[in-house]
């Protein structure tokens, strides 16, 4: 089944479709076509000096495949946080866990009206699940959880999935505290994913993304992985830790071998 909100009313959001917005161009660069030319003219303004990025954005969303796989079958995880939805793709949180339990609940968090535009594409689950969609703000937890808990189960594990959101924040202290929040809320048992652009690769094309993304009024601030790594504090990491996204988990290519290290960096953690 899906979710939808009482009495059937999306929250109201106006779509400007002459300021880019992260999620779009993140959309553009996977190849995506929910996209309008601001989106596309900074991709590509990003794309001159540092053609990483559209590497990164796909071994990204691999690891989001990798990572819901080991959640949903190995550790058995039925309940989904995604935060920072971004734009329905191939492999979305929903389809992965429900492909393996049919019965898996998702939440998607999003503030981008486009992606409000697409929920009732991303709400297709399957007839056992549940997904649904909350318009609502990273920066903003206390709501996160307050919408959250009309559809999971707080009193069951979840895993918290936090990919290419963090960075959204600007002060390191405050993703921290955003983090801490939203942690705080969830049951012993729950799984925190977490995957966020690094500067430690390419780190001269990679601040120049950054200082784009400022300049844009899409903030987007890559991190040292010690900072990734600090975001897990007081949790307990799943082997091999805090890696490169290719690194973590890669599913076996006899042909291309190990993957390259790419300049975003994760990690998935069990909360004691």
């Amino acid at each position: 089944m899906t979710g939808y909100p009482p009495g059937g009313e999306w929250p109201s959001a106006s779509l400007n479709t002459s300021v880019p917005h992260s999620a779009r161009v993140w959309n553009y660069w996977l190849g995506g076509k929910d996209n309008f030319p601001a989106d596309r003219a900074l991709g590509d303004q990003i794309v001159q000096f540092f053609p990483d990025i559209v590497d990164i954005a796909r071994q990204s969303r691999g690891f989001l495949t990798r990572a819901v796989r080991y959640l949903a079958g190995e550790v058995g995880i039925k309940q989904f946080l995604d935060i920072g939805t971004g734009l329905p793709t191939a492999d979305n949180t929903h389809q992965v866990a429900q492909r393996i339990n049919p019965h898996a609940r998702i939440v998607y968090v999003d503030n981008d009206p486009l992606v409000l535009a697409h929920a009732r594409a991303l709400l297709t689950s399957s007839p056992e699940g549940v997904t649904d969609y909350l318009h609502a703000d990273v920066h903003d937890p206390d709501t996160i959880l307050r919408k959250a808990e009309r559809i999971l189960d707080f009193g069951e594990p979840i895993g918290l999935m936090m990919l290419g959101i963090l960075g959204n924040v600007e002060d390191y202290n405050e993703a921290k505290s955003i983090l801490n929040r939203l942690v705080s809320a969830l049951p012993s048992g729950s799984y925190v994913v977490i995957n966020d652009g690094t500067n430690v690769i390419s780190p001269e094309a990679r601040n120049e993304a950054t200082r784009v993304s400022i300049a844009a009024g899409t903030p987007y601030i890559a991190r040292h992985p010690d900072e990734i790594a600090g975001f897990f504090q007081g949790l307990d990491l799943v082997e091999p830790g805090v890696v490169s996204s290719s690194l973590w988990r890669p599913d076996p290519d006899p042909v291309a071998g190990v993957p390259a290290v790419v300049d975003v960096f994760c990690g998935v953690a069990k909360k004691p």
